[in-house]
């Protein structure tokens, strides 16, 4: 009798561990435009997004308004000791066929430990989707950078009660700014207008 033999295999190399259920988001990142148009180079790493009611960022899924409204929870595969940066955008504003304020920051966080955002520094208040009306589906991209070492970042503070120096922001600028080099993990959804958005812009007047 045959006897079948399974092995799981983990593999270490420099601190790093290698989830072998996580892929690579490069072909829904170039499906969706999200390169070239705003990225020059996809993530090499998934990263999962969840929210508080139970909807899953899946590299293009819609989700509504109603369903982002909270703060995700976020993972990826880490390096121990180092720091990372999560942002969060909308490059699709006012809309994707034109995006003249492009690109607008719905999330920033810095000097992560891990991926523990507890414990980070907050630039940006995280702010739900709030496509405007007949502006038909926009792009919402979660990035993470890996940091050279924990860094200074000399940026003004952003509230989620204000949308005040949230639009025209390149992540790609940042990035060079800030030497993060290239994304090494990120995922996406989509999401169009509904009744929460209202509530959103109220509170972001």
């Amino acid at each position: 009798m045959a006897r079948l033999c399974f092995m799981v295999l983990i593999i270490c190399v420099n601190n790093f561990v290698v989830n072998p259920v996580s892929g690579t988001v490069a072909p829904s990142f170039f499906k969706n435009g999200i390169v070239p148009d705003i990225l020059p180079v996809s993530p090499t790493g998934y990263m999962t997004v969840m929210y508080p009611d139970g909807a899953e960022v899946k590299e293009g899924n819609v989700l509504t308004p109603s369903q982002v409204k909270d703060i995700p929870s976020v993972t990826w595969d880490i390096t121990l000791g180092r720091m990372y940066t999560l942002v969060m955008i909308d490059p699709d504003t006012p809309s994707r066929l034109e995006p003249t304020d492009r690109e607008y920051l719905h999330w920033l966080m810095v000097n992560v430990p891990g991926e523990n955002i507890k414990y980070a520094d907050t630039i940006a208040e995280y702010v739900g989707a709030a496509p405007a009306q007949d502006t038909g589906l926009h792009r919402y991209v979660f990035l993470v950078y890996q940091q050279p070492f924990r860094t200074v970042f000399n940026e003004t503070i952003l509230s989620n009660r204000s949308s005040a120096n949230r639009t025209s922001f390149s992540v790609s600028e940042f990035a060079e700014k800030y030497k993060l080099g290239d994304p090494v993990a990120g995922n996406f959804f989509q999401s169009e207008y509904d009744d929460y958005v209202p509530i959103l812009q109220e509170q972001l007047r």
